[in-house]
């Protein structure tokens, strides 16, 4: 009996699953003898088949049970992906390709539009139409990637194509444990990052603490990132029925706005030719200015680093979020949830082509409430109670940037634009030397048109109250309904900040209320196989930076920024055999969703496609691939460009480089409302992932992804063409504590090319290049 305790005893310490299964009896029945049955797991934590996920759509659900594509990735996928910024996501997650998003994405993209970004369930301040704050791991340790709008729970937002909900750190309160982690990488790009937990009270208190430095280097001229994130967390248990999570991140950096390289015609593309010459202005200015003309004067092969940036261009931010989830189970049937979230943020970007965003303040609170009622084994309902405040400080100034004009291989100054003594009258000055949009339009010389350029600046405030209701219910075993419905009352006022010398500063409110809707079937065919399908419907908002809200040309608020509807249709067929190490799945979906343009209107977008994921993970193996079809067109709706076409750009004095129109550029173009294909999204991609773990201590690992032709503009005058970019790594264990890892991307040096700018606005005007080959090396020790 001794023997069997302790063979007990030893198995759960190793934590190795174990069944009992019978008891057996010998001759002297006063002995009792235990079968014990062993089975060693082989998971090395890189699927997604057991993963447990949390928040949209109620807790503690496993994946073949949740009706809508997504994709959990675990800190140990995170890891094996070397997944730095949300468009490495891609990696491993279909239908997610990205823009550059000026080379600092800080929202993800999935399904050709950009999605929202939430932490712990709430939704994160972040950038304007994809351009904002690059976004710090050092929080995280798992990223769902969920398609479609945001759930009930959730409620209403801006962005729809899906949302990504990163799940903080989490504190320990029964074990002591440490990480030290050190990189270094090509271009003189270094990290560092110390993460520590342990009980304060063992099982009832717990901390973490986090801390990350990055000092990058960059491929491209005068770019760099320099951060510093500090990450704390509580765990609390104050009884065996109730949890308190709690954590608090401080983030300041330093970043590059880098607009890739201009002049994007097909030789560029193919060939990596550009075409020289700096535009003219009518006047004979070479300033860079809309309507500016260029003559060729050559055609050269351009340096892939050498792209549209500033030396003196000035680009940082700093932040800080809080979070709090708490647990209690106040009966058998009930339960409550309280999340809570806050964030400060300030941003100053100041560049030498006269483009301003400056928040000097952005807060942003919300708490939710949601109950929980078990009503039997088979119906849980869900009532949550939200309330989101959002405060926005912010000026900004895009109306004279002009970015064709520039020639890049000549000097810097033909980058820079000084406004002239008429531009300055059509805003206000800021500060010494900063000029700035007001935040409303004025007529000062009465002659019925305003006399003001007009951007995103705002001092705005905005109450959101949502009332959901979701419910669950189970009409057999094999058969589950959810459906739930949300409406959020809006309350908003916004005003203009810095109103000329001798105006009244104009300012509007308005009252709307959104709604969103959803229903699901999840139908277990057997215990492997589950089908679903689910139809949702919600009403988004469009906002400006830090999800604040501008006044438009009238001084009003728009309506329509408030009557963005979306719709999506999706059927999928999920894989998850209880029996062995794979995991798949399969959608098909339509999505009808509002785009926002630049200029602040919406144009409709009809999305079909389909896409698959398949995982296997079993010691020494691990593989995953995706795949992704995308059929995306404008619903008879119109769109804009920043110019209609490169060649506008150019006049036709050198036909041996150039037909060029004489138009001049920029000439902010508005097309027709048509059913085009969507530009700047590729049609189809496909990615995959591997993992060999040679013996205990050596692995070797890689990467690849396939995208195919996609046209960059509008007219589709300029594709990129088919492009894959292949990926290897390798790590070494000195001990059970200490691993090198070497990580070579892009190793076949392809010269890979990506949109700039999310919705295809700089199509016929700015192209991105891609990262040649290079190198990365992690040491990583853990205590």
């Amino acid at each position: 009996m001794k023997l069997a305790c302790l063979t007990l005893s030893i198995l759960a310490a190793l934590q190795i699953p174990f069944t009992v299964s019978a008891e057996d009896k010998v001759n002297d029945e006063s002995i009792e003898v235990i079968k014990v049955v062993g089975q060693v797991t082989k998971s090395q934590g890189l699927s997604v088949k057991d993963a447990k996920v949390d928040g949209p759509f109620g807790d503690g659900l496993a994946l073949q049970d949740i009706s809508r594509s997504l994709t959990p990735i675990s800190s140990e996928l995170i890891e094996q992906l070397n997944i730095t910024t949300l468009q490495d996501v891609l990696a491993v997650s279909p239908n997610t390709y990205a823009a550059s998003g000026f080379g600092a994405p800080s929202l993800p993209t999935i399904r050709g539009q950009l999605g929202e970004l939430f932490q712990d369930g709430t939704r994160r301040q972040a950038g304007n139409n994809g351009f904002g704050v690059p976004l710090s791991f050092n929080s995280i340790e798992q990223i769902d990637v969920v398609k479609g709008a945001p759930t009930v729970l959730f409620g209403s937002s801006q962005r729809n194509g899906g949302f990504v909900n990163l799940h903080s750190k989490k504190a320990s309160t029964y074990e002591t444990k440490g990480k030290v982690s050190l990189s270094a990488g090509r271009w003189d790009q270094y990290r560092a990052l110390v993460d520590y937990t342990a009980p304060i009270v063992k099982n009832q208190i717990g901390f973490r603490v986090s801390a990350e430095h990055i000092d990058n280097g960059s491929f491209y001229d005068f770019s760099s990132t320099k951060s510093d994130s500090l990450f704390l967390a509580l765990n609390i248990l104050p009884d065996d029925k109730s949890s308190w999570d709690i954590n608090f991140e401080l983030y300041q950096v330093e970043f590059t706005d880098n607009a890739g390289i201009n002049r994007p015609t097909q030789a560029l593309i193919d060939d990596g030719l550009y075409i020289t010459g700096q535009g003219v202005q009518s006047n004979g200015s070479t300033v860079p200015a809309a309507g500016s003309i260029i003559s060729p004067t050559g055609q050269v092969v351009i340096d892939r680093s050498n792209v549209l940036t500033d030396p003196d261009n000035l680009n940082d931010a700093s932040t800080y979020l809080i979070h709090s989830i708490y647990k209690r189970e106040l009966s058998d049937s009930l339960s409550v949830k309280n999340t809570s979230y806050f964030q400060h943020l300030e941003r100053e970007g100041i560049a030498q082509n006269s483009f301003v965003e400056i928040i000097d303040a952005a807060h942003t609170a919300q708490n939710r409430t949601e109950l929980a009622y078990q009503w039997n084994d088979k119906e849980q309902t869900i009532l949550a109670f939200d309330v989101r405040y959002n405060d926005v400080l912010g000026y900004s100034q895009f109306t004279t940037e002009a970015d064709l004009p520039i020639d890049l291989t000549g000097p810097i100054s033909n980058r820079r634009i000084p406004l002239t003594v008429e531009q300055q009258a059509r805003l206000v000055e800021l500060r010494p030397g900063v000029f700035v949009s007001p935040g409303g339009q004025y007529d000062i010389d009465n002659d019925g048109v305003g006399d003001f350029n007009m951007s995103d600046t705002t001092d705005s405030t905005s109450w959101q109250t949502g009332l959901a209701i979701q419910h669950d219910s189970y009409w057999s075993e094999k058969l589950h309904i959810n459906i739930g419905y949300r409406a959020d009352f809006y309350d908003v006022h916004a005003q203009d900040p810095i109103a000329p010398q001798g105006q009244v500063a104009a300012s509007d409110d308005i009252n709307e209320v959104l709604h969103s809707f959803q229903i699901s079937a999840n139908y277990k065919i057997n215990d492997d196989f589950t089908v679903y399908r689910v139809l949702s419907y919600n009403d988004a908002t469009s906002n400006s930076m830090a999800g604040g809200n501008a006044l438009n040309g009238d001084n009003v608020i728009s309506e329509q920024n408030f009557a963005t509807g979306n719709k999506l249709l999706e059927l999928g067929l999920k894989y998850a055999p209880a029996d062995n190490d794979w995991y798949a799945d399969a959608t098909i979906f339509n999505q009808r969703r509002s785009l926002r343009n630049r200029d602040g209107s919406n144009s409709g977008i009809d999305t079909n496609g389909f896409e698959a994921q398949v995982f296997y993970d079993s010691y020494p193996y691990w593989i995953s691939a995706g795949y992704s079809y995308l059929h995306a067109t404008y619903d008879n709706s119109t769109s804009a460009q920043d110019s209609a076409q490169v060649i506008d750009a150019f006049d036709n004095s050198r036909p041996d480089i150039v037909n060029g129109t004489s138009v001049g550029a920029p000439s902010y173009t508005v097309f027709a409302a048509s059913n085009r294909t969507l530009q700047g999204m590729p049609p189809q991609s496909f990615s995959f992932n591997g993992n060999y773990s040679i013996n205990a201590k050596w692995q070797v690992g890689f990467s690849g992804l396939y995208t195919k032709s996609y046209p960059l503009d509008f007219l589709a005058t300029v594709n990129i063409r088919d492009q894959h970019t292949l990926s290897v790594n390798s790590s070494y264990s000195f001990s059970p504590n200490t691993k090198l890892r070497l990580d070579v991307n892009n190793i076949t040096n392809q010269e890979n090319w990506r949109p700039v700018f999310e919705g295809g606005y700089f199509g016929a005007t700015l192209v991105f290049p891609e990262l040649p080959i290079n190198a990365k090396l992690t040491l990583t020790h853990t205590f």
